[in-house]
């Protein structure tokens, strides 16, 4: 049981041991199956297509779940072969509340879960739920843990800039709620509401439904589209300079970027 269960690990993790010939059909494998879940998914929308295919939408939906649902639990009793999981008990326990083991769960619990449901709405909310079949292909794509690493490396400075965005949203909103509540009281009724103006404006979406009608509110709004362009602009550039240390590092990992000054070392 202990070779199989080694066996089992080096064909599910992709850069695990030495079997990649074996692992890499199985991810192509894989991949394609989900894939096909993602067309499915939007074909079954199409009301032709679902009066046709309706069968065969089943049919596919219930291989489909038992597919995932022997794969999610052959990662659950292999996962030990990982040393961060390594405890028989305790380190399952941790991969299974891991994000990627949380993703293979949400994409085959709907289908579970709608057998014992009897409210028909709560149903489709879950079978929404099917969408998160498609997050299982950054496993296997270099360029979502591409994105991935970005993310971890650059979390602190986008935290950052994301709360400037917020802290700006709940100023530009107060002021504009106190210009423009007394001619509009209908429209600006709270601060709360107002900042879903607030959130149109500095995205410079403008849907035109709450609209300031004063002078001094449309030069505030010009304030808070000028500003939502600076504002939304630094996690984009944050992002940028993430990818770019990636890219160099991957090109050469002998050279690492700082994260901080930029420089090599």
């Amino acid at each position: 049981m202990l070779h199989l269960r080694k066996l089992l690990y080096r064909v599910l993790e992709t850069s695990a041991g030495k079997r990649r010939g074996i692992s890499l059909v199985f991810n192509l494998v894989l991949i394609t199956i989900i894939t096909l879940n993602a067309i499915a998914i939007v074909l079954h929308t199409v009301p032709e297509y679902n009066q046709r295919y309706a069968q065969l939408f089943v049919d596919f939906e219930l291989f489909s779940v038992l597919f995932f649902s022997i794969e999610y639990l052959m990662r659950v009793w292999v996962c030990v072969e990982n040393e961060k999981y390594h405890h028989p008990i305790l380190g399952r326990l941790r991969y299974i509340v891991s994000a990627s083991a949380i993703i293979d769960f949400l994409a085959i619990f709907p289908f579970y879960f709608s057998l014992f449901a009897t409210d028909l709405g709560v149903v489709r909310i879950l079978r929404l739920f099917r969408i998160f079949r498609l997050f299982r292909i950054s496993r296997y794509s270099q360029a979502f843990r591409m994105i991935q690493r970005v993310v971890e490396e650059k979390k602190e400075e986008l935290v950052l800039s994301l709360s400037f965005v917020v802290f700006m949203l709940i100023i530009l909103s107060s002021v504009m709620y106190f210009v423009e509540h007394p001619v509009q009281p209908d429209k600006f009724t709270s601060i709360p509401a107002t900042m879903w103006w607030g959130v149109s404006a500095m995205t410079t979406v403008g849907y035109g439904d709450i609209l300031p009608i004063t002078p001094l509110g449309k030069l505030l709004g010009g304030i808070s589209a000028i500003v939502g362009i600076g504002l939304f602009a630094l996690p984009t550039g944050i992002l940028v300079s993430g990818f770019t240390e990636q890219v160099r590092t991957r090109k050469d990992p002998s050279k690492r970027m700082c994260p901080h000054c930029g420089r090599e070392i």
